[in-house]
């Protein structure tokens, strides 16, 4: 937030005026923009200092801090709520079936709520000798998800696992 002249702070020797209601009062002396300004107990802003004469507006200097603080924390608020997550969700090769519904479900949950959602396959053992199995259920994961969810990144096997990346339909 930009700080703003107030009252003495201006320095102009002719402002033109806004009153408290919005309307126009012309160009006056600074003097006479003060005058009035105290006259209702209010304060003279100065809300556009670069135009010839600075606009001066009448108003409550501490209630208009307050309502831009607020309007850049709501602001600040709605950027969070667009801001994107990346969930990461583990698998092993030999996953039971109930086990395989419970995470898919909450895979399913995070791309609804808009996150995207790195999926680890993970190989134990003898198990990193037959990667194919890790395509296997990797191509499961994708296609029982495919109504909801597209892969960003295809399945690629890293070391000891394979990994792919999801993310909502309507997205890049």
């Amino acid at each position: 937030m930009q700080e703003l002249r107030v009252n003495r702070q201006i320095r102009a020797k002719e402002v033109r005026l806004i009153d408290e209601k919005g309307q126009n009062l012309g160009v006056v002396p600074v003097e006479e923009a003060l005058r009035i300004a105290e006259e209702k107990n209010l304060d003279l802003v100065e809300v556009s200092p670069n135009a010839n004469p600075p606009v001066c507006k009448i108003m409550d200097y501490g209630k208009y801090k307050f309502e831009q603080k607020k309007k850049e924390k709501e602001a600040k608020k709605k950027q969070k709520a667009k801001m994107q997550n990346v969930k990461e969700i583990k698998f092993r090769i030999k996953i039971e079936d109930h086990d395989y519904q419970t995470k898919v479900r909450h895979i399913r949950e995070f791309i609804e709520e808009g996150d995207k959602v790195k999926v680890w396959i993970w190989f134990r053992g003898r198990e990193n000798v037959h990667p194919e199995l890790g395509e296997k259920l990797a191509q499961r994961i994708i296609e029982d998800l495919s109504d909801i969810a597209k892969v960003e990144k295809p399945p690629k096997k890293e070391g000891r696992n394979m990994l792919f990346t999801l993310v909502p339909k309507g997205q890049k």
